[in-house]
């Protein structure tokens, strides 16, 4: 059973966190779904390095450690069967959806049965898994411990790329070595020689999910809207200092979800969340916030639904003809790329909002 610092009182709900969560959301479409070419920002680093694509997923990692928090609140941090069932049914439930998206790509290349190379690990995949273990140290150990933990686990990391070669970016790489070892290679992503993804790679983004749920106890305490901005924003300071300072030893790299990674994306979703506090929570400034809003009720069914419509989309050349069609009005195949990823997200929008103005929450 674990012990919080004090009893913490049933807070209205932050619409800034609904805001970031759908920011985040929908930067993940926008990323994902653009043409041949795009422009840098919308591309993820080829390896050292951050690009305004490699924020994305990190910073909905940070925001599940929130709402981990926010959900294990309800029952007290205290085991008991339902949770038992809550945790167990979320996590398996996560996974297999990230399974059945792989699945629903290769069905409608015609492959109805692609298990022999189908990916094991993934988005979802990571989430499920940092969902799962966080939810379980979120009620078995004192909260107290969880900075000590995540910065062990970081430390523990680092030695396994030091030791490792960890930032090679070829089939030496020890997280290479492992996830071969471990899933075969047929079951890993083959765009790049390290799977981004991978098994190994679970350990900082259960850090990084700690720093989240950390978040979250600085967000639910007994304090002024001022104060929890102001703390928030001192502790993505801190992160984002440490990254920056450690990266010079150890880069920053998505691919491996580098320590200086862990570090750099919380702390700049934590000082965009203070932000949003001050702008959307204190100032009452929500005029721009309908939109974001629409993604961030629904945020993991709409991730789902945008894969499995890019995914119909790429196979049934659909895309093709409709970014075809972009660029024959726009001869800049960046431009045509960026209009073609900001209509993706549009058309996932008008999925969300009908959701969000009739208050719909598809939880899974």
């Amino acid at each position: 059973m674990n012990s919080t610092k004090q009893s913490i009182p049933k807070n209205k709900r932050l619409l800034s966190l609904d805001v970031l969560r759908g920011i985040t959301i929908a930067g993940m479409i926008l990323v994902n779904n653009g043409g041949p070419v795009n422009f840098a920002p919308l591309e993820h680093s080829k390896w050292n390095g951050l690009s305004l694509a490699d924020i994305v997923f990190p910073f909905f990692l940070f925001m599940v450690g929130i709402s981990t928090y926010l959900s294990l609140r309800k029952y007290e941090f205290h085991w008991s069967v339902a949770l038992i069932r809550k945790i167990v049914k979320r996590t398996l439930l996560i996974m297999l959806i990230g399974w059945g998206i792989y699945w629903f790509d290769a069905c409608c290349k015609g492959d109805f049965l692609p298990f022999s190379h189908l990916r094991i690990p993934g988005v979802l995949q990571r989430i499920a898994l940092c969902y799962g273990i966080v939810s379980v140290l979120a009620v078995s150990i004192n909260h107290k411990w969880f900075p000590h933990i995540a910065v062990g686990l970081l430390v523990i990391y680092t030695l396994i790329l030091i030791i490792g070669d960890g930032y090679a970016c070829n089939g030496s790489n020890v997280l290479a070595i492992v996830d071969r070892a471990v899933f075969g290679s047929a079951h890993l992503y083959h765009k790049s020689p390290i799977d981004p993804e991978g098994l190994l790679g679970t350990i900082p983004s259960i850090a990084h999910t700690l720093f989240g749920f950390i978040a979250g106890e600085i967000l639910m305490e007994r304090t002024s809207l001022k104060e929890k901005m102001l703390r928030l924003l001192l502790y993505g300071f801190l992160l984002s200092g440490l990254g920056f300072l450690f990266q010079y030893g150890l880069p920053v790299n998505k691919r491996v979800w580098s320590p200086t990674f862990v570090l750099l994306t919380c702390g700049l979703a934590s000082s965009l969340l203070a932000c949003l506090i001050g702008i959307i929570d204190i100032k009452d400034k929500k005029c721009w916030t309908p939109f974001f809003e629409s993604f961030g009720i629904n945020p993991l069914f709409l991730y789902i639904f945008s894969e499995l419509l890019a995914s119909f989309f790429f196979n049934f050349h659909i895309k093709n003809i409709l970014y075809g069609i972009i660029l024959s009005a726009v001869p800049c195949k960046y431009i045509a790329s960026l209009i073609y990823a900001i209509l993706f997200v549009l058309l996932n929008w008008i999925v969300g909002y009908p959701l969000y103005k009739k208050k719909i929450y598809i939880k899974l």
